[in-house]
């Protein structure tokens, strides 16, 4: 064999390995993007699963959206909530946030403009909107004893409060396209059909502890709230009719 053989040889030798080595870099530039796709598309996955979470299981909805908080009965000391926030910065519960953006949607078709004014609130929270109102009675000249009885006719006393349930919202009229009567006209008739109550009717303040409140609106379930609906009836008294006391 000639030396310009062998040359050649060599040659040939030398391109096969680099094109190996480029093959073996592109396999594993492969394999890199590959691994960044699939966690860019977990990490998308989680973040919209956050964002929009899932409907609640309808079989383990009663466990939750039926527990009863009023003055008399306060919120158990191992419950927890997982929140959704709102595009206006407040929050719900994520079990409701499906049921309360549908009912929404459907309201504005109807061009009615419903905003949630509040949503959950903290412990901490409830007991400095119920220090401004015990403070707003006694500049009026009420007693101290007067000023805290009149504001929790009003305000719920923390621990009592079904917006730290995270089930509960306020709902108002945006003020522009629809005034608050459109709107609590618009949810008394509609509300139930989402799994939401009036939960304070002015003539059940003696069953509720709580005077009316048109704005106010509570996640119960559609079943549940098909029934409160069409009975005329509160949550404390369904729940005495399912309990047979």
């Amino acid at each position: 064999m000639s030396k310009h053989t062998n040359i050649k040889n060599f040659d040939k030798s030398k391109r096969y390995k680099k094109s190996k080595r480029r093959a073996h870099s592109r396999h594993i530039k492969a394999v890199l993007c590959l691994c960044c796709c699939v966690m860019l598309i977990a990490a998308a996955f989680r973040f919209f699963k956050y964002e929009s979470p899932s409907p609640p299981n309808d079989t383990e909805e009663s466990t939750w959206s039926l527990i009863l908080v009023n003055k008399w009965n306060y919120i158990p000391d191992n419950y927890k909530v997982k929140l959704t926030e709102l595009k206006n910065g407040e929050a719900v519960d994520e079990r409701i946030y499906h049921a309360l953006q549908k009912m929404f949607n459907d309201a504005r078709k109807d061009h009615i403009y419903p905003v949630v004014a509040s949503g959950y609130r903290t412990a901490e929270k409830q007991q400095e909107l119920m220090d401004e109102k015990i403070a707003a009675y006694e500049s009026e000249g009420y007693s101290s004893d007067e000023a805290k009885s009149k504001a929790e006719a009003w305000v719920a006393i923390p621990g009592t409060s079904e917006h730290q349930l995270g089930l509960s919202v306020d709902i108002n009229a945006d003020g522009i396209r629809s005034t608050g009567d459109d709107v609590y006209e618009w949810l008394h008739e509609n509300s139930y059909k989402y799994g939401f109550i009036y939960r304070y009717p002015k003539n059940k303040t003696d069953i509720t502890g709580v005077i009316n409140e048109p704005w106010h609106y509570r996640y119960v379930g559609t079943e549940a709230a098909a029934k409160i609906h069409e009975q005329d009836i509160c949550l404390e008294e369904y729940l005495e009719l399912q309990n047979g006391i």
